[in-house]
């Protein structure tokens, strides 16, 4: 079966495009309205998201006031409803001519509606949340992003290009500003000591973290080798204290009946940057891998990940 490279470009002759530009990502801007009638044109191709129902307020919201996540959703449903006609907006735009789709983006939806791959990514950064789909097959893959679910990203592009649209993905937001961490580079701990401490830093009981890191004494590494209880500790707080962002992707095989999960990449967003986590085994002990990555990295990550799809 065909391996997907993430780490490799194509460089022969003949898969060489003959205009640089026809190699280019394209990205066009949708609102929902737009996207849903462009997906109904298109055979009514299954979008990657459904829109939840409303959220009805009960009886205690009716006597006392909306609670947040009710008012959120009524907000959301006002903005939806004020959106401009989808078929107009396409007409408009050029998207659209007597009520047949640009060829792109009908052949873009077409792939989210039917692909073999699923990469589907969770962002979150400086309090925003992003969602973000990618559907491959053969060599091409179409992408869908959105940070409201009013306005969307749709974009299409050869498997080449793939990483670099990863990275775009992982890039860290402007609105951050990175300085030194107390993580360092690489760690290696027991998995039920990450657990634990994580548990008494959510409790708010950080005086717990240099009796967690006594009582695993040994069995944290770091570059050079194993860390010291207290340099532990320090380790522990920050991992908690500093976390201001988070990636998750999940990679699934949909081409069949059955969705097969092959595996879950997941970062989070430290002092310095981007760390990557890995858990894994050794003589039989579960244990979490901490390394430092850069947005670039996303790629290598995920291609073992979506070579065991394959």
């Amino acid at each position: 079966m065909p391996t997907i490279d993430l780490t490799a470009v194509a460089v022969r002759d003949e898969v060489r495009p003959q205009h640089p530009l026809d190699a280019a990502p394209r990205r066009i801007g949708l609102t929902l309205a737009e996207l849903q009638h462009a997906a109904h044109l298109a055979g009514d191709a299954p979008l990657p998201f459904e829109v939840a129902p409303p959220t009805e307020a009960d009886t205690m919201q009716s006597r006392l006031g909306s609670s947040p996540a009710t008012t959120d959703d009524q907000s959301y449903r006002s903005v939806v409803v004020a959106l401009h006609d989808g078929a107009d907006a396409l007409t408009r735009r050029g998207l659209l001519s007597d009520g047949v789709l640009d060829p792109g983006l009908a052949g873009a939806i077409g792939l989210l509606a039917s692909p073999r791959t699923a990469l589907d990514i969770d962002l979150r950064m400086a309090g925003v949340q992003a969602k973000v789909w990618h559907r491959q097959d053969a060599t091409a893959v179409a992408s869908l992003a959105t940070v409201d679910g009013i306005v969307f990203e749709l974009g299409w592009f050869a498997t080449d290009a793939w990483p670099g649209e990863l990275a775009r993905v992982a890039a860290i937001s402007e609105d951050l500003e990175l300085g030194t961490s107390a993580v360092p580079a690489y760690v290696d701990l027991p998995f039920e000591l990450a657990d634990a401490a994580a548990e008494a830093t959510r409790l708010g009981r950080g005086d717990l973290l240099p009796v967690l890191a006594r009582r695993h004494a040994g069995a944290v590494r770091g570059p050079g080798g194993v860390l010291a209880d207290d340099a532990v500790a320090r380790v522990l707080n920050a991992l908690a204290s500093e976390a201001q962002g988070r990636l998750r992707a999940l990679v699934a095989d949909v081409s069949g009946a059955r969705i097969d999960t092959a595996g879950v990449v997941s970062w989070t967003l430290l002092a310095d940057g981007w760390r990557a986590l890995r858990p894994h085994r050794e003589d039989g002990v579960p244990r979490l891998e901490i390394r430092a990555v850069a947005p670039d990295d996303l790629a290598t990550g995920l291609a073992p990940v979506l070579e065991g799809v394959r």
